[in-house]
């Protein structure tokens, strides 16, 4: 039984991590960055695109969905007082709780380590880092996402963001 659960924590840990965002910096950041040869420019456009996709991971840990009474899917927002669902009222068994936060942090986290993990914002950002400095960062987001797997399994979420339509949302 506990392995059970541990396995199932396990398996859900890519709809815990921002993926998505993930998938849109690596795509985005050789052109941004001008693979590794910055100008000015090309630095503050990654730093931008670092921020908003820093943004878009704490927007998107808090995101929920449901299916309503009438069967149909909804996606809404987590706040203080409730789920906050577009044309919809709020649901306050679905309110943003610590563990969003939680969540959110580790997100950020783990996003940050692999998007200063890749060689070409390293070559950007720190054209003069010596040896050490480059092992630190080319090993820091293997250690930031064990230990980021790590927490959600002992803190895991019901929280479902978009996207996410197996029938698991009117279970909890």
């Amino acid at each position: 039984m506990v392995i059970d659960k541990t396995l199932a924590s396990a398996s859900n840990l890519s709809k815990l991590l921002p993926t998505g965002t993930v998938l849109a910096f690596q795509t985005l950041s050789p052109s941004f960055t001008n693979k590794g040869h910055c100008y000015a420019s090309n630095r503050i456009l990654t730093y931008a695109l670092i921020v908003i996709c820093v943004a878009s991971c704490l927007f998107f840990t808090f995101t929920d969905s449901l299916t309503g009474r009438d069967g149909q899917l909804y996606y809404g927002v987590a706040t203080s007082k409730g789920l906050y669902i577009l044309n919809e009222d709020q649901l306050r068994r679905l309110r943003r709780r610590w563990v969003d936060w939680v969540h959110a942090l580790f997100g950020v986290a783990v996003f940050l380590a692999l998007a200063f993990g890749d060689g070409n914002v390293q070559s950007c950002f720190f054209p003069s880092a010596g040896r050490q400095s480059k092992e630190l960062l080319v090993n820091l987001p293997l250690g930031a996402a064990v230990f980021a797997s790590l927490v959600f399994m002992v803190f895991p979420t019901s929280r479902k963001g978009i996207g996410y339509t197996d029938g698991e949302t009117e279970n909890r």
